[in-house]
């Protein structure tokens, strides 16, 4: 590449439990194509084949040079960044994602966990923008994260900082898909918010009216969207669920405030768009729960602000600045 590649827009994948997302990244974070396919979770093969589609489909579309391609996956990585050691909502197990897509894509290639995309990209553009130690926090169907620290991208000893999803914090809890029992995103995702709603909307089936309302009745269909979409429209058990996420997200802060004590912690992923309605919650469970507190400040809370798309945002950005300035 040249000192000109700095200027390039460049590819960047996003790669969770249900989709494929991809997006054509100007150096200034603009997106300016979209592409997107379904994830086939249980086949390494087929993911990697809805990778590649996404890829070609925006390359073909973009006139001039593009800097490489991005890819942000649902994973635990190596330290090189070479091999997916465990993805606990995919089906990677010690596979060898950089080689697979580089032999695929021969483009220019940065692979990396989605959560520190995203991290890197409000870091770069967004709500973490300056911060000397920025936490993110993706809820989603789990809880990714990922830490900028002295403006650089920090993934750990191994590679696999940032996995806070899977803190225990209820011993014996509900069965994790890591294998674990009580893990925080059992309590504090959108998978934990839609199987709190199934579970209070068989027992209660009175309380529940509206959120049933929404699947025909049948508390089994519930998911965190329906609980989310309820709790907008004002019903004080989605809201009460919505507000019981937000108080584990809290005390899960503060528990990674008394070991990093973070600047910022950005909260992105599908039910950051909830907004209020679960940052409010966290705040106040933060503010009793910080250890020391009244004596030290804590970190702000605020929400993503680049949405759905920071993960391809920062994964088109990491290869740009690999490829450019040498990682």
């Amino acid at each position: 590449m040249t000192a000109a590649a700095s200027d390039l827009a460049a590819l960047g994948v996003d790669i969770g439990g249900t989709k494929v997302a991809g997006g054509v990244v100007a150096p200034d974070g603009t997106v300016l194509a979209t592409a997107r396919r379904a994830t086939p979770g249980t086949s390494v093969r087929e993911t990697e084949d809805a990778i590649a589609a996404v890829v070609d489909e925006l390359a073909a579309g973009q006139e001039g040079d593009l800097v490489g391609v991005g890819v942000g996956a649902a994973g635990w990585f190596d330290r090189t960044g070479d091999t997916v050691l465990f993805s606990p909502h995919l089906a990677w197990r010690n596979a060898t994602l950089r080689a697979d897509l580089a032999a695929r894509l021969k483009r220019p290639l940065w692979v990396g966990n989605d959560a520190d995309a995203a991290a890197w990209a409000e870091y770069r553009y967004g709500a973490a923008r300056g911060a000397d130690l920025a936490l993110m926090i993706t809820l989603g169907t789990g809880i990714g994260g990922g830490i900028v620290w002295d403006g650089r991208l920090r993934r750990g000893s191994h590679g696999v900082a940032g996995e806070w999803g899977h803190m225990r914090v209820v011993p014996d809890g509900r069965l994790c898909a890591c294998g674990n029992r009580g893990c925080w995103e059992q309590y504090a995702s959108g998978t934990a918010l839609g199987q709190t709603a199934r579970e209070v909307a068989r027992s209660s089936r009175a309380a529940a009216a509206r959120l049933l309302e929404r699947v025909d009745g049948a508390p089994d269909r519930l998911t965190g969207e329906h609980v989310a979409q309820t709790a907008a429209d004002g019903d004080p058990l989605a809201l009460e669920l919505v507000a019981d996420v937000g108080a584990w997200l809290g005390q899960g802060i503060a528990d990674l405030a008394a070991i990093l004590d973070p600047e910022v912690v950005v909260i992105g992923g599908g039910v950051s768009a909830l907004g209020e309605l679960v940052l409010a919650p966290a705040r106040d469970r933060l503010d009793r729960s910080l250890p020391g507190r009244g004596f030290r400040p804590g970190p702000r809370i605020v929400v993503a602000e680049l949405g759905p798309q920071a993960g391809l945002i920062g994964a088109a950005d990491l290869v740009r600045r690999e490829f450019t300035e040498g990682g």
